[in-house]
């Protein structure tokens, strides 16, 4: 890699990348919707802007990690904005990549691509079943479009699928949790024992960095995880003992989490996502040398 392109760089994981990448004194241009940083930067907002022709020059590789995940709005509006970031988007920019000679194309999709989790089993890659959700399905219509595109072309695409990600500044439902443990309004959850894989961000950098050099990565699909089985009370645990808050060893029962379930379809989601299990195996891309070196008890800590 000598010059890179980035979509989604100022995100969670895309900002580690952009680290990352900026200490290996690798050139960076970003795509974003604004000029916010020191790099080169391509104004550009994927939802409704022509990518520029000449935003390609000189890029051997393509890091496609902007995407469309949470959205409050109606069904309609939200799948229609889903196709235009995650499908639409992410063909566009092949398609450029591909007519600018781009050796590279690493696309960051999801476990919900591989379908929704089944209890107690490890999800591979290759038993996957019905994408989970709207971005589940059109992160897997984009994984399988882009595959196809690299067949036709001569530019090689990898896929990597993170589980559940962690570390410093987390996003999503982690950052929820965090803020209420760091506030003082989150429960203090039962130990249900239930299981599920996560990543931590920094590991997961290094997973990308993989498989945009290694040859054996070329029109591959890999599930990325720290290899090991965490419960939600133990990531209860971890947060109280980073935030220094006094974790309680009395918590609320499960059954006051089952009767909240019933009370909405959106708090039985949370609640299922809460004490589900969510298992996925990484043992695809630890056969092509990935070892992560973080865990849990790292969530707030770097390694680069």
């Amino acid at each position: 890699m000598n010059k890179v392109l980035i979509t989604g760089g100022s995100g969670f994981i895309g900002n580690r990348l952009v680290r990352y990448l900026d200490n290996k004194k690798i050139s960076i241009v970003l795509l974003s919707r604004s000029h916010e940083t020191v790099f080169e930067t391509i104004i550009c907002d994927l939802k409704s802007d022509l990518i520029p022709e000449n935003s390609m020059l000189g890029i051997d590789t393509v890091f496609h990690l902007a995407a469309q995940t949470h959205d409050t709005r109606s069904d309609l509006i939200m799948a229609q904005e889903y196709i235009k970031i995650n499908v639409d988007a992410s063909i566009k920019l092949a398609e450029l990549a591909i007519k600018s000679g781009v050796k590279r194309f690493v696309f960051i999709s999801s476990v919900k691509a591989g379908g929704s989790a089944i209890k107690g089993q490890y999800l591979t890659e290759k038993n996957q079943g019905e994408p989970e959700g709207v971005y589940g399905r059109t992160k897997r219509e984009a994984e399988l479009k882009l595959l196809k595109m690299s067949l036709k072309s001569g530019m090689d695409v990898s896929i990597l699928r993170p589980s559940l990600v962690y570390g410093p500044n987390v996003k999503g439902n982690l950052e929820l949790m965090m803020n209420g443990i760091r506030k003082g309004w989150f429960p203090s959850i039962p130990n249900v024992h239930n299981k599920r894989t996560m990543i931590h961000v920094d590991d997961l950098v290094v997973a990308i960095i993989l498989v945009a050099k290694d040859d054996r990565a070329k029109g591959e699909i890999f599930n990325v995880t720290d290899g090991e089985v965490h419960s939600t009370r133990e990531v209860y645990e971890s947060m109280c003992h980073m935030l220094k808050k006094r974790k309680s060893f009395f918590s609320l029962p499960k059954f006051f989490f089952t009767f909240l379930s019933f009370l909405s379809p959106k708090f039985k989601y949370k609640v299922d996502k809460l004490f589900g299990d969510e298992l996925y195996s990484s043992k695809k891309i630890e056969s092509i040398g990935f070892k992560p070196k973080l865990s849990l008890k790292e969530m707030n800590e770097t390694s680069f």
